[in-house]
């Protein structure tokens, strides 16, 4: 992966990931992270507790409830649900998470990113997988290097 930083590299080659937020109304941002992470071939799972099936896939209410070991989490919601989410894939051995952002807050939130060191995760801050993850489209190439220059995604 050329151009792309070593933590989110390493967070790609990953196989299994779950992605919280995923609504039941199509054209939210965690929904194109879980569908661009399911088209380049990883098993994704869509987490989000008030849903059973999210785009054609079952449904996780939580971290925990997910089948298996995942090897990240993209986490794609309000920052004030990111610190239980953080502590949940603390509690299921998930080293790797990514608080989606691209303009505004994201779903990033200081005590969660804090969370993160103190139960030994991995975080990446900012951005998301559809800036990373090949085959990149314009949009997303351009944010990416709009966003990078700003400091709000990994360089």
């Amino acid at each position: 992966m050329a151009d792309v930083p070593e933590s989110i590299a390493a967070f790609l080659r990953g196989r299994r990931f779950a992605v919280a937020g995923v609504s039941r109304q199509s054209g939210q941002p965690a929904n194109a992270v879980f569908a661009k992470l399911k088209r380049a071939g990883y098993e994704v799972f869509p987490i989000n507790p008030h849903a059973t099936q999210v785009e054609g896939a079952t449904c996780y209410a939580d971290v925990g409830a997910v089948p298996g070991p995942l090897d990240g989490v993209v986490i794609a919601t309000s920052p004030s649900v990111a610190l239980g989410i953080v502590q949940e894939c603390g509690d299921h051995g998930v080293r790797r998470v990514w608080f989606h952002r691209s303009f505004g807050d994201g779903s990033v939130s200081e005590e969660a990113v804090r969370a993160c060191g103190a139960h030994g995760i991995d975080c990446i801050v900012g951005g998301c997988p559809l800036m990373f993850c090949e085959p990149v489209d314009f949009g997303h190439r351009c944010m990416k290097w709009w966003l990078q220059r700003q400091g709000r995604v990994p360089r």
